[in-house]
């Protein structure tokens, strides 16, 4: 059980606006697992956590309980990946990594070396230039580590097994294929 507000580090997946100057935060947190957050405020041009809040961007926050959704409270950056924004290819791989995690995980479910291996694999990827190996190594290692595929077993087609776990399409699956060589 959480107490009344807590603070962790976070990777954001995802967001959605909600009413005028709110938005929800999707996050894969290290002390968490996946958690939504209420982000209030943060669509007005003055808030000082707008800039924080960016898909895949690696930040601090802090969090008090909600009835339904936590409210967070504070944010701070600690890295943005610029150095993958600047890429298309390293953005659309970036945004796929941060879909499948999304759909793979469910709420509240803490995972240490899941949230080590998103870490890592964003942090890789701002030098990387093997693209598409990167992304099917990913798959590989998220499966495993998510117990879907067997440690050591040869994955031939890692798409079809992520989506026969999943149950849906990866919609950014199709930007990647044509973006990544």
């Amino acid at each position: 059980m959480k107490p009344h507000s807590y603070t962790s580090e976070g990777i954001v997946l995802g967001r959605k606006n909600y009413g005028e100057a709110d938005r929800i935060v999707s996050v894969y947190s290290k002390n968490h697992g996946r958690i939504s957050l209420m982000a209030k405020g943060i669509r007005r041009p003055k808030s000082r956590k707008r800039g924080h809040l960016e898909i895949f961007s690696f930040f601090n926050f802090q969090a008090s309980v909600g009835h339904g959704i936590d409210l967070m409270t504070e944010a701070d950056i600690t890295d943005d990946f610029k150095e993958i924004r600047k890429s298309l290819p390293k953005i659309s791989l970036a945004y796929y990594f941060m879909e499948v995690v999304g759909k793979i995980t469910h709420e509240n479910e803490k995972n240490q070396e899941l949230f080590d291996l998103i870490l890592s694999s964003l942090n890789k990827l701002k030098d990387e230039t093997k693209l598409k190996k990167f992304r099917y190594e990913f798959i590989g290692k998220l499966l495993v580590l998510m117990g879907y595929w067997p440690d050591k077993k040869i994955l031939t087609n890692p798409d079809k097994v992520l989506e026969e776990v999943i149950e849906k399409q990866i919609s950014s699956v199709r930007v990647g294929k044509r973006v990544l060589k």
